[in-house]
């Protein structure tokens, strides 16, 4: 078959979602579906069509600090690669910016649109309007609204399955975790990544990994980390990955007098990234908004055991007691902290000496093969079916969605001028009505 994915983020991008749709993309390819990746440009990248079937399109990059990067509209770089590709699916993975084109690009052409709710929206609107409750409702309803202009919905988690059902999504939702590369995260170099980053040998170290963002909960994390570091001179922070919250994490440290046993090197991407999870011996984890646990299968399959809070994601992969340590939602940094110091001093006796194996078996569950062969079972379960997402004409479908995303558009104009002044690059003036 032919699957076009339209994505806000993709390689060299290392985030989440980037990964996702590189991993997909790679497996369906080996399982014979022919896949083409619309995305946005890079700075190093020009306009056009990658050698492995990535069409880049022109777009503002890391928009107000996201990941995301916001389409410059050029409607005819896409339709023109899209008559020549002649997809049989279209899979977006954003419900807005380039998930637009996705929609209208399935619609005009009256094909299946099938959509991966990646990301609780929600939980990055301070990125427009500093946390503002109107942007983060109107974030819930455009992605439920969304979803159910799609014929499938993939939900990456059970959690996220039944958080989006119960906001209204009432398309028909498949669970498909994204995989991760067991056998090339089980084996690493940790002893060389703790040489080369001048952590001692015989060090006791908590570990993170992932985008350093607000929306990580990483000043949780940090003041967690920080109060056990405090309590044990053994322990050492290596905090792999970039981001805005970069300084916050060395600010907290070095205010807790611990910032000399803080290892920050950056994103880390191939057999370095491996190393580095071979470099930890605990992982920890206190982000309240991920839709699938990841860095923590990719953690385990190191053998490498996590302490996390309780969230969609999360409690996916780690067993309480078996694999690492689940704490409820509302625990304290406190709390944090001694579950960290716990598993150091033997506080886990038994059940602390089996977590290394636990987590390998538990990280075997989400190889990257069998997600792949459930999301291309899924596209051909559709193409059976042989039924477009919608019965009503165009017009009538994409009215409704329109009307939202011109409400989201006001409000994003009243709250946040950073945002206007980036929008106002790429298109028209819409208007300069002011709250009254």
């Amino acid at each position: 078959m032919k699957i076009c994915m339209f994505t806000n983020t993709y390689l060299p991008h290392v985030g989440g979602v980037a990964r996702s749709v590189a991993n997909f993309t790679e497996d369906l390819r080996e399982l014979g579906h022919q896949v083409l990746v619309v995305a946005p440009t890079f700075p190093d990248r020009k306009p056009g069509q990658d050698m492995d079937a990535v069409l880049r399109v022109p777009a503002l990059q890391n928009f107000n600090g996201s990941d995301f990067s916001v389409r410059i509209p050029l409607p005819f770089i896409i339709n023109e690669r899209i008559d020549a590709f002649q997809p049989d699916i279209i899979h977006s993975h954003h419900p807005f910016l380039l998930g637009d084109a996705a929609m209208r690009t399935a619609y005009r052409r009256n094909l299946p649109l099938v959509f991966t709710h990646h990301t609780l929206y929600e939980e990055y609107t301070h990125y427009v309007s500093n946390n503002s409750l109107i942007m983060k409702r109107f974030a819930i309803k455009l992605s439920t609204q969304y979803a159910n202009l799609c014929c499938r919905v993939v939900a990456p988690s059970e959690s996220i399955s039944r958080l989006i059902a119960s906001r209204g999504v009432t398309r028909p939702i498949e669970v498909i975790p994204t995989g991760i590369a067991f056998s090339l995260f089980s084996r690493g170099e940790g002893r060389r990544f703790r040489k080369a980053w001048n952590i001692p040998g015989d060090a006791r170290v908590i570990g993170h990994l992932g985008r350093l963002a607000p929306e990580k909960n990483l000043e949780f994390l940090a003041g967690a980390v920080a109060a056990a570091m405090q309590a044990d001179s053994r322990l050492w922070f290596l905090v792999v990955g970039s981001g805005p919250s970069d300084g916050d994490i060395r600010s907290r440290l070095n205010s807790a007098g611990v910032s000399e046993r803080l290892v920050m090197p950056g994103k880390q991407t191939g057999q370095d990234l491996c190393d580095a999870y071979h470099a930890m011996d605990l992982f920890a984890f206190a982000s309240m908004s991920e839709t699938q646990g990841m860095v923590m299968a990719e953690a385990m399959a190191a053998g490498v055991p996590v302490v996390a809070l309780d969230a969609p994601g999360a409690r996916e992969v780690v067993a309480d007691g078996e694999n690492g340590r689940l704490l409820p939602a509302s625990a304290d940094t406190r709390a944090f902290a001694e579950a960290l110091s716990a598993y150091f001093t033997g506080a886990y006796p038994a059940e602390g000496k089996a977590w290394p194996e636990g987590a390998r078996e538990t990280a075997k569950a989400f190889s990257r093969q069998n997600s792949a062969r459930k999301m291309s079972e899924l596209y051909k379960q559709i193409a059976a079916e042989g039924a477009v997402q919608l019965q009503n004409p165009l017009a009538d479908a994409l009215l409704p969605w329109e009307s939202l995303q011109r409400t989201v558009k006001a409000e994003w104009d009243l709250l946040s001028q950073k945002a206007t002044a980036l929008v106002k690059t790429v298109q028209p003036k819409i208007g300069a009505e002011k709250e009254e």
